[in-house]
């Protein structure tokens, strides 16, 4: 039932109210925003809801049904005809052919609908054209395989669901006065403040609170530091292969991406040429921890070549640490921000990976000069994240919860890692190299040159096997071919069987029939 109708009506103007509202109800039925067999308000709600008199009201009606528009059930109310005349669909045509519409009876400030479609057509932004190949990374997930590869996703199993639970019950059982207003746009402040402390303590990172700014998930994060830093037409430098949800921010806002190959000590600063040139990049993205997707390691002297280059350039660097809190080997290492002394680096942050993706609870820390722009950006996005959510989580860490929580999963992933290496050597030794082991949630299966990534991964998922290739990473030309292999979420009885049944995968590629690429693990040249 159409409970309200909203129906523009212009007074002191011809045509008479009556007939204004007769004509607005008979397009909307012929254009089928009021469906056949819909009940309409009554007269009596309909004139109170317009402000107009009863008789108005009814007289519309009454030529409604004189001419067969609308019926009337006895009890029951009135009700658009599930039978239209004739000739009201001939007259809907002929408006469409005219794009007129009712030009005659309506007033001069309610043109058709038909003439606006016509001489007014809609297009996107700039900026809404260039989402198109976003479509891709929504529907990635959506496919469900027994034995499940595919990275970032923790154990959702293993988190103290109980625990958090009883956190947020107690939250909500204070009633407490910030539940009943909006929150602070950089953030609820405990948690700001935990997060510097947490951040200081594991990572280095040099900051106050007043540097730190809650974000939903460090996707938006990096979104609303491109928005603030580049305009279109600026260029940008991205690890090649990278992390392809900040490359298509970066198109979106008209930004020119520049990729820069990865090796086995991160990226390669030198690639991203003089810092005095006209077109050197005004941002550069990276992973330096464990870099997205190979694994890699930022080493020392390049880390801060990029902090001096960065300084040089007056660019600023993105330090996405999306995974650093599981690391399995060697000593911790320092974020890139803590070895900044020229405050061009941004820490991005986020807890989906420590705790539970849907926990769209991230960070950023921003140079000091930063963070008063960025707060305005966040506020105008969104206005602030979820209270409850980072009152919650601000307990978890206060508490230690956090901290036990991590070192829980620490050693449930290192097992977990260990069994992925162990049955790589059982089932594939020889056929391929793992990488990027040392820390995360994944690793990388690397294959041999000339290996056809995407038919082994297509058969694997033939036998229930997700296993990502490094395809959607790369930029540029295609790579160097492996799979990504994400272990966090499996046990370790699933991992060795899907490694088993991986390896029936890939050696059917090991035919004669396997096609040759090239392997492009070279520095990249700048865009």
């Amino acid at each position: 039932m159409a409970e309200a109708l909203a129906i523009p009506l212009h007074e002191g103007t011809p045509p008479s109210l009556q007939q204004q509202l007769y004509t607005r109800l008979r397009e909307d039925i012929l254009s089928g925003r009021l469906r056949p067999g819909e009940k309409v308000p009554a007269t009596r709600a309909l004139a109170v809801q317009l402000a107009v008199s009863r008789t108005t009201a009814v007289l519309a009606y009454d030529q409604l049904l004189a001419e067969g528009y609308i019926e009337a059930r006895r009890g029951a109310g009135t009700f658009v005809s599930r039978q239209l005349p004739d000739d009201a669909f001939k007259a809907a045509s002929e408006e469409r052919r005219l794009g007129s519409g009712a030009a005659g009876q309506s007033g001069p400030s309610t043109p058709s609908r038909s003439a606006l479609a016509r001489h007014a057509p809609r297009r996107l932004s700039r900026w809404g054209s260039n989402l198109g190949a976003v479509g891709s990374l929504m529907t990635e997930r959506e496919v469900r395989l027994p034995f499940d590869f595919r990275p970032g996703r923790p154990d959702w199993d293993a988190f103290p669901h109980q625990l958090w639970s009883r956190l947020a019950a107690r939250r909500w059982r204070r009633r407490s006065a910030d539940l009943a207003t909006y929150g602070e746009a950089a953030g609820y402040r405990p948690l700001r403040e935990a997060i510097s402390t947490h951040l200081g303590q594991s990572r280095g990172v040099h900051c106050t609170s007043k540097q730190v700014v809650v974000v939903n998930g460090s996707q938006q994060g990096v979104d609303l530091l491109i928005r603030l830093w580049l305009d279109p037409g600026d260029r940008a430098a991205l690890e090649e292969p990278g992390y392809p949800g900040a490359a298509l921010a970066l198109r979106a806002n008209g930004v020119t991406v520049c990729p820069i190959a990865v090796d086995d000590d991160g990226i390669d600063v030198g690639a991203l040429g003089p810092a005095d040139a006209a077109d050197a990049p005004r941002l550069v993205y990276v992973t330096p921890s464990h870099q997205f997707p190979t694994g890699a390691t930022l080493s020392l002297p390049r880390r801060l070549r990029l902090l001096e280059w960065a300084a040089r350039r007056g660019a600023l660097v993105v330090e996405d640490d999306y995974d650093s809190e599981f690391r399995y080997s060697g000593r911790p290492l320092e974020s890139l921000q803590g070895l900044d002394v020229n405050s061009v680096a941004a820490y991005v942050g986020s807890f989906s990976k420590a705790l539970f993706p849907p926990l769209r609870v991230g960070f950023v820390v921003l140079p000091p000069e930063l963070a008063e722009p960025f707060v305005a950006a966040k506020w105008l996005a969104d206005r602030q994240t979820a209270t409850p959510d980072q009152q919650v989580l601000s307990d978890f860490i206060q508490e230690g919860h956090f901290d036990r929580h991590l070192r829980r999963m620490r050693r449930l992933y290192g097992a977990r890692r260990d069994a992925l290496l162990a049955a790589l050597r059982q089932h594939l030794g020889g056929l391929v190299t793992p990488g990027g082991d040392g820390a995360g949630l994944h690793l990388i299966a690397w294959l041999p040159p000339g290996s056809d990534a995407a038919g082994i991964a297509a058969r694997a998922a033939e036998l229930g096997v997700a296993a990502p290739t490094l395809d959607p990473y790369y930029q540029g030309a295609s790579g160097r071919p492996g799979l990504m292999l994400g272990f966090a979420a499996l046990d370790e009885p699933r991992i060795v069987e899907g490694v088993r049944r991986l390896a029936e995968a890939v050696a059917v590629g090991q035919g004669p029939g396997t096609r040759a690429t090239s392997f492009a693990f070279q520095s990249a040249s700048r865009c």
